[in-house]
């Protein structure tokens, strides 16, 4: 079975899993759609095609014989009609459309009787086939930069679990106010692939590997933080498994293979903490680590891949934990993970307060984006030429 026609195939999961308030604009009061939502972006297959999932109401007595049409369109190109569904149960519909990669598309939705007259249109302005990835880690993969940044191009994009609006930060569902890399890493795959980009932003600030595990999962020690953590009878600890069912409802809510991959960049409240007794070993947190990213396969049913970047660095002094560093490149030697980015190559002035801080100053954060695309880039250009 093709890939294009396994994800139309999905289309019905994507329809139902989805959350979404409200309706979209409407040319006919008759028609209400629920997907897709302005700024939308479906995650491209190998052969450059999405299937954008269109579902939607109509309100009308006679359903009988009646069709849901779509067009996509894009600048000043015309389009044929497609044929969505047919057959009404109670005014819903629920489909899915085979479109190019790229965009902004218009999308154009129409229902159609027996004689051919429009009884019920709508349209969504900005619909895309793209790139989407998911962020997740603690504060340098949320918004505790030190400038906020905003992407140059519309295509670059963040869900925040019900709508998709432009990606300035701070980014929807991550922790903090300030900046992050995710516009300049969106602006410079949009300019080397020319798609949209689409983020899920879940990181949690000053959070340990431990934090992100499933619930009930115990370890030795605790993590300096302990709001997600608790410690046991038998003197081990455990955590709440809230993060981890969190990280996971984002990533169902995009249906089977509806990203591209995670972008993982955690590692800082594990190495070398002020209270060593709260240090995590490397051993351990490769097993950690290896349990969040297995687990979360299997909870949303399919191998998504997972970049791990090299992370430690706290301050001039404090620049990497060769134990932690060591158990996030085992990841990418076994097979488990990709090869993220060096950040704790990343100082002086591109860290905030003057080179003094642990997070990312505004011209950090943009080279932050920078490694992040060395090292996404080269492998997403893989995926296009796999037989």
């Amino acid at each position: 079975m093709s890939q294009l026609l396994k994800t139309i195939l999905s289309i019905t999961f994507a329809c139902l899993q989805i959350p979404l308030v409200g309706a979209q604009p409407n040319t006919d009061s008759a028609m209400t759609l629920s997907l897709p939502i302005d700024y939308q972006v479906v995650q491209q297959t190998a052969r450059h095609v999405g299937v954008l999932p269109v579902a939607g109401r109509l309100a009308a007595s006679d359903l009988s014989n009646v069709r849901i049409e779509a067009r996509a369109l894009r600048l000043d190109e015309d389009s044929n009609w497609t044929n969505i569904a047919s057959d009404l149960q109670a005014g819903e519909f629920c489909g899915g459309m085979p479109l190019p990669a790229g965009g902004w598309y218009r999308l154009e939705v129409r229902a159609v009787n027996e004689a051919g007259k429009t009884i019920g249109a709508a349209c969504v302005e900005r619909v895309g086939v793209g790139e989407v990835f998911v962020v997740a880690g603690q504060s340098n993969s949320a918004n505790h930069g030190e400038e906020k940044q905003t992407p140059h191009s519309d295509r670059v994009v963040n869900f925040d679990g019900t709508r998709w609006h432009p990606a300035d930060d701070p980014q929807p569902g991550a922790s903090g106010r300030g900046g992050s890399f995710i516009p300049p890493l969106g602006d410079t795959l949009v300019e080397r692939f020319d798609v949209p980009i689409g983020f899920i932003t879940c990181g949690i600030g000053a959070s340990s590997v431990r934090e992100w595990l499933p619930k009930a999962s115990e370890f030795p020690n605790p993590p300096t933080i302990e709001s997600r953590v608790k410690r046991l009878s038998n003197g081990q600890w455990a955590s709440d498994g809230e993060a981890f069912a969190m990280f996971v409802s984002r990533l169902k809510a995009l249906g089977p293979n509806g990203l591209r991959a995670v972008l993982w960049h955690q590692g800082e409240s594990d190495a070398n903490q002020k209270d060593a007794t709260r240090t995590l070993s490397g051993k351990l947190y490769r097993d950690y680590l290896e349990q969040i990213i297995s687990q979360s396969r299997r909870e949303i049913g399919w191998e998504v891949p997972w970049f791990v970047a090299q992370v430690s660095y706290h301050n001039p002094g404090d620049e990497a934990s060769p134990d932690i560093r060591n158990a996030q490149s085992s990841l990418w030697r076994d097979g488990i993970a990709l090869e993220g980015p060096d950040s704790d190559a990343l100082k002086g002035k591109l860290r905030q307060n003057n080179g003094k801080g642990v997070h990312f100053s505004g011209e950090g954060l943009r080279e932050h984006a920078a490694k992040w695309a060395e090292k996404i880039s080269p492998w997403l250009e893989e995926q296009f030429v796999r037989p």
